[in-house]
């Protein structure tokens, strides 16, 4: 692990496995680099692997005040840049990160080779949803993380699956040290942000994966934004919102032979 000033952040970031290509791992809400643990080794066997802590997580500088796609994508190619990366890295991406993936490919169509979101938040609410992205971040800010754990990880992490998922526990204790003004930042970002007008931007071979017993993004929601980029490849896995670490072995069975195409 290795901690590295990019875009005015320190940001925590780890690089390794040995293959000529580059993928990039973009973690979840309330994630970070360690979300990656059970699927980095097959990615490690075949790729360089960059995973790092969004600004505000993680290990990463905590960050108070308003937040935007712009700023993680400036984060990204700083990151990139002061590691030396150059030319276009696969880019893939959960949930929040699927949206952080997206904006990413939106802005610099340049630096991406592939692209893998899975339930990709790409902002557009609706005013309820609005409202309840509004008032979690402000519970948080007073009440802390602890206020808001059972709510969100219920609709993360649903009965069936989470019995399934023996690591729940581990998650749930993790998930409770995320910084209360980082998160807050990121719930009032997704409820002002709209990528949806810019999707058909994306150039990159993309694959748009919807998770079945996913509450919080359903296909019927996920769908529609595969069709809005140019060429995309959808597919349905029997998983949930946050399938790296749900369905570790079903989400890689999808995304390596995509990004080895």
């Amino acid at each position: 692990m290795q901690w590295v000033e990019a875009n005015g952040a320190s940001l925590r970031c780890e690089v390794s496995g040995a293959g000529r290509e580059t993928v990039v791992l973009i973690h979840e809400l309330g994630g970070s680099l360690d979300s990656w643990d059970l699927t980095l080794p097959a990615f490690q066997d075949r790729f360089r692997v960059l995973r790092y802590d969004l600004r505000g997580f993680g290990m990463s500088e905590k960050t108070k005040g308003a937040l935007s796609i712009d700023i993680l994508n400036a984060d990204l190619v700083a990151l990139l840049d002061a590691l030396g990366i150059a030319g276009p890295c696969h880019v893939v991406g959960i949930a929040l990160g699927g949206g952080i993936g997206l904006g990413y490919a939106i802005a610099h169509p340049e630096r991406v080779r592939r692209l893998v979101v899975t339930s990709p938040a790409i902002g557009r609410p609706t005013a309820e949803l609005r409202e309840r992205l509004l008032s979690r971040a402000e519970l948080v800010e007073k009440e802390g993380m602890r206020a808001v754990v059972d709510v969100s990880l219920n609709r993360s992490f649903p009965e069936d699956i989470r019995r399934a998922v023996v690591r729940f526990p581990a998650y749930w204790q993790r998930w409770l040290t995320n910084d209360p003004n980082g998160f807050a930042a990121i719930n009032r970002m997704l409820a002002e942000m709209n990528l949806q007008p810019d999707l058909h931007r994306v150039a990159c071979p993309t694959l748009v994966i919807g998770g079945e017993k996913d509450s919080i993004l359903p296909p019927s929601v996920i769908e529609p934004i595969a069709a809005a980029i140019p060429g995309a490849v959808y597919q349905e896995l029997d998983t949930g919102h946050f399938m790296h670490v749900q369905t570790p072995e079903l989400f890689l069975d999808s995304v390596l032979p995509f990004l080895s195409a």
